[in-house]
């Protein structure tokens, strides 16, 4: 899907940095033509292709809509609606009036009605939400439970499109990302125009960004990376983005090599329990016919990475061009507005091999042979991106040496502004921000062990259980990634013990015994540690985040409560 380029539309890069000032500037919106901005695919409808002409023209109505229901500049105004092409128009058409908006997971049947109700309502009522834009459908429920008027899509109306959009300070405010807590005082991270284009810019060097590239994502835009690498990113640089709904990807993950064969994709940004999805869900003849020989990168983020999950993938779909050197990894986050790190394009990341018994008893990364009985896999996350650094501190904040654990600390030039109306929220030390999460570095790589608030200490040994969970989630009968570990303080151990809470389909008493007793064995083979509980629940009973991940506090606390125990 290659498309001719005019010659006043570089990609923005670090050496053309000072083309663009804002998000305004974007090449989809200041160079309307009749060249593929999106393309938004669907199983039971046709695909739907909008030019760059006519997204600016929706975008511009979509404004002068938002205008007419009272959004005025500095307003937030929160896009709770179903993954379409309505929540994209809303989300630029309140950008071209300088107000702020911020994507919002619609309700689900995978979220908890209540929790979801009760928490977009604190959500509104703490950050002075000027509106809630939703479907048609869910706007008078919604309407019920918030402080704020809320509009489905019926209330926008046809208006007269604006023609001319306001020119914003590079400093203000353009967007929010919301954390993925479980409380209503989700943190907004609140990011300028400069940010995003310092990171756009910085990120597109490190993935060697081509006018020759398109953009393929099922990634929901309310998470930072479906938000910024798979819908601003594109946009901004004028390249072609394939995009569909996540929903429907989950349920045919095939639909994800069908749009990389059909327009030529080369750039897939997924989380890690995708590339297992997609490995274990798709059928042979679901794949005949299709090529991923296009792909430059398929890289992997926002989740631990698993050295595994990349051998399965690649060797499940070698049969249609997939080969170890697209396989890529970036660590991320939203106070950065995206990307801290990226591994290199066209070469696999690298691999260290580490003894985990001296990872749980000393936080060093020992290196081992591949066949040492201690040995663990840990996949690099690549170097810090340009204008980024990252590097591991101790709890004073002391610089520590290589393959010492500690907390990872990130500087850049596309850092949050700061969380929305939280001033008493303040993440940075010396001009460094905590991330919370604790890793280590190799010569510049940078590898990722977990997070600080979810580290076990269970007989003297760290241990993060999202590496538990990893094992948990092999086990046959267990819903894959529904899965939860955990530790719980015990006063006559005088430590830790570790608590498995997981999904499963089948309600047979004997089924579930043998599943249990699975679950323990191959904990056992495979890590350093002891499982003490283990609890087989229906599904749906897993409570997650409004980004759909595990809460794993949440849900701690949700078990203690069904034993008759306070967290």
């Amino acid at each position: 899907m290659q498309q001719p380029r005019l010659s006043d539309q570089p990609i923005l890069t670090r050496a053309s940095r000072a083309a663009m000032t804002t998000m305004l500037d974007a090449h989809t919106l200041t160079q309307p033509d009749e060249r593929t901005a999106l393309v938004y695919l669907s199983v039971e409808q046709p695909p739907i292709t909008v030019t760059r002409d006519d997204f600016r023209q929706t975008v511009y109505g979509c404004g002068a809509a938002l205008r007419g229901l009272g959004v005025r500049e500095g307003d937030l105004v929160i896009v709770a609606h179903t993954q379409n092409l309505e929540s994209i128009y809303l989300f630029w058409g309140a950008l071209i009036l300088g107000a702020i908006p911020a994507m919002f997971p619609t309700l689900t049947e995978k979220l908890d009605p209540d929790l979801y109700m009760a928490n977009l309502a604190e959500l509104v009522r703490f950050s002075d939400v000027r509106c809630v834009l939703t479907t048609d459908a869910f706007a008078p429920v919604l309407a019920e439970r918030v402080a704020c008027p809320v509009y489905g899509s019926a209330a926008l109306g046809n208006t007269t499109p604006l023609h001319d959009a306001i020119q914003p300070d590079p400093e203000q405010i353009a967007f929010l990302q919301h954390s993925s807590g479980t409380t209503g005082l989700q943190k907004g991270v609140a990011l300028s125009h400069r940010a995003l284009l310092n990171q756009i810019a910085s990120y597109s060097d490190a993935i060697a960004l081509s006018e020759h590239d398109v953009i393929v994502s099922w990634l929901p835009l309310y998470h930072d990376m479906g938000l910024i690498a798979g819908f601003l990113l594109p946009l901004i640089q004028g390249i072609p983005l394939i995009l569909m709904s996540p929903f429907e990807w989950a349920k045919s993950p095939a639909m994800l090599f069908r749009a990389i064969s059909t327009y030529g994709g080369t750039l897939c940004w997924l989380p890690n329990f995708a590339y297992n999805h997609c490995a274990r869900r798709i059928r042979q003849r679901d794949l005949d016919g299709l090529s991923a020989a296009t792909m430059r990168m398929f890289i992997n983020c926002s989740e631990p990475v698993y050295h595994e999950s990349h051998t399965l993938f690649a060797e499940r779909f070698a049969g249609i061009g997939v080969n170890p050197s697209m396989l890529a990894v970036s660590y991320a986050m939203a106070e950065n507005t995206f990307a801290v790190t990226q591994t290199a394009p066209g070469s696999p990341p690298a691999l260290d091999v580490i003894d985990q018994e001296a990872l749980a008893h000393t936080l060093t990364a020992q290196p081992v042979p591949a066949d040492h009985p201690n040995a663990s896999i840990r996949v690099s996350c690549g170097r810090p991106i340009p204008n980024a650094a990252c590097r591991a501190v101790d709890d004073f904040g002391a610089v520590l040496p290589d393959r010492q654990v500690g907390e990872l600390v990130v500087q850049s030039n596309s850092m949050l502004t700061g969380y929305y109306k939280r001033p008493d929220l303040q993440p940075f030390r010396d001009g460094w921000y905590l991330t919370g999460d604790r890793g280590y570095t190799v010569e510049g790589e940078v590898y990722i062990v977990g997070r600080s608030k979810d580290l076990i200490i269970n007989a003297g040994k760290n241990v993060y259980p999202q590496d538990v969970e990893a094992v948990v989630n092999t086990v046959a009968g267990v819903h894959p990634g529904r899965a939860v570990v955990f530790g719980v303080p015990d006063a006559r151990e005088g430590t830790e013990l570790i608590a498995v809470v997981a999904e499963v389909n089948d309600p047979d008493p004997e089924s579930q015994k043998a599943i249990s007793q699975q679950i323990r064995q191959r904990v056992a083979q495979h890590t350093t540690v002891t499982v003490s509980y283990v609890t087989l629940v229906e599904a749906g009973w897993l409570i997650k985040t409004s980004s759909g991940k595990i809460a794993r506090a949440a849900n701690r606390s949700k078990w203690l409560a069904g034993r008759g125990e306070t967290a």
